[in-house]
C-alpha cells in the first residue's frame, strides 16, 4: 500500500517523476536503477510529418510541425520513435476518410491526449476542432501545440461522461494515455477531482454542429454516449470510438446505439470494411480497438479515401529532434 502511495505521488507531479528517474539514474540495478539511455528528457521535441494524399487535391495546412512536449508523456515518445506511420493508422485514415465525406461541421476530439486527432482536423481541413481533455498537464500541452503551431483547435478542459458537475479521474502508473473516470468514495494520491459535462449538455451551450466524433475514454465510451444521444439524434455524427473488450462495453454501447440505427464496421486490416450485426472489441486489432459508427452507408469513393490516406499515412515516420 505504501509503495502504490509513492508511486502514485511520483506520477502525480511531473517535477518529482522527473527528479526520481534522474537520481535513479546513477543507482545500481539491483537497488532499482535505471538505463540512463532510457530515462526520457525533461522536454521532447519532436518534428511531425503530416499526411498529404496523392489524389492532386490542393490540401490546407502546413507538411510538417516542430512540437514541443513533456519529456515524460507517453503518444509524444511514440510518435519521436515512428511518428503518424504507427500510430493508429488505420484509425486515423478512417477518422480523414470521414472528414472527406461527411458535410461541414464541427469535429469533437474525446480523450484527446495531446491531440493527434485534433492536429489532423485542424492541419486538414477549415472545420472547427474541439479537444476534450481533462487530465491537466495534458490538456496543456495540447493547448501549447494548438497554440505553437498555429492550428486554432480548442482544448476544452472537460471529462466528457453521463452527468455533469464533477468526478474522479484515476491517473494510470505507467501509461498517461489510460487515465479514466473512476466511481469510487476512496480516493488516493493517483486520483484528481475533475469537471464532468455531458456532450449534450455541453454542445447545447456551444452550439456546435457536430459531424465527426472521436471517443477514446479508456472505457467509460459508453457514458460519453450516453450523456451524448441527443447529439447523435439530432446531429447524425459519424462516429469513430474505441472498444476495449472483457469490460461490457461492447454491450452496453449496442444496447445505447441501436435505436439510433447506426451501421458497426470494426477498423481492422485493409478497406473495405465490413458492418458488423455486433461491437466486439475482439473484432479489431489490439493496438487500436476502433469502431465506425456510420449514421448510413458509407459513400461511393469511401474506402478508396481510406486506402489513401492509409498510404499518405505509412510515409509519415518518426523525425525525433
Amino acid at each position: 500500500m505504501v509503495q502504490d502511495q509513492l508511486r502514485a505521488l511520483v506520477h502525480r507531479y511531473p517535477f518529482v517523476r522527473f527528479a526520481t528517474r534522474q537520481l535513479r539514474a546513477h543507482l545500481p540495478r539491483r537497488f532499482g536503477g535505471l538505463d540512463p539511455d532510457r530515462v526520457p528528457p525533461r522536454n521532447r521535441s519532436v518534428r511531425l510529418d503530416l499526411p498529404r494524399p496523392a489524389d492532386g487535391r490542393r490540401e490546407v495546412g502546413p507538411d510538417s510541425l516542430t512540437l514541443q512536449f513533456p519529456g515524460y508523456l507517453t503518444v509524444p515518445r511514440r510518435l519521436a520513435g515512428s511518428g503518424l506511420a504507427r500510430h493508429e493508422p488505420d484509425s486515423l485514415a478512417s477518422f480523414m476518410a470521414m472528414l472527406d465525406h461527411t458535410s461541414p461541421g464541427a469535429v469533437l476530439d474525446v480523450g484527446a491526449g495531446v491531440g493527434v486527432y485534433s492536429i489532423l482536423a485542424a492541419a486538414r481541413t477549415r472545420r472547427p476542432v474541439f479537444a476534450f481533455e481533462p487530465t491537466p498537464e495534458i490538456a496543456s500541452a495540447a493547448r501549447a501545440v494548438s497554440s505553437s503551431a498555429n492550428l486554432g483547435f480548442t482544448v476544452v478542459d472537460l471529462a466528457l461522461s453521463n452527468h455533469n458537475g464533477s468526478g474522479h479521474l484515476r491517473r494510470a502508473l505507467h501509461n498517461d494515455m489510460c487515465n479514466r473516470l473512476v466511481h469510487t468514495r476512496r480516493t488516493g494520491l493517483a486520483h484528481i477531482t475533475v469537471r464532468t459535462s455531458t456532450l449534450s449538455r455541453w454542445n447545447e451551450t456551444a452550439a456546435t454542429f457536430p459531424t465527426v466524433v472521436k471517443i477514446d475514454t479508456a472505457g467509460t465510451e459508453p457514458d460519453v454516449v450516453s450523456g451524448g444521444l441527443e447529439v447523435l439524434r439530432r446531429y447524425r455524427p459519424w462516429v469513430l470510438t474505441k472498444v476495449r473488450p472483457d469490460r461490457g462495453v461492447e454491450e452496453r454501447l449496442m444496447a445505447l446505439i441501436d435505436p439510433l440505427d447506426y451501421l458497426w464496421f470494426p477498423i481492422s486490416g485493409d478497406p473495405p470494411y465490413e458492418a458488423r450485426p455486433e461491437i466486439s472489441g475482439r473484432a479489431s486489432p489490439a493496438w487500436e480497438r476502433m469502431w465506425m459508427l456510420a449514421p448510413e452507408e458509407p459513400p461511393n469513393g469511401f474506402w478508396e479515401s481510406v486506402a489513401m490516406w492509409r498510404s499518405a499515412l505509412a510515409a509519415c515516420q518518426g523525425s525525433p529532434r
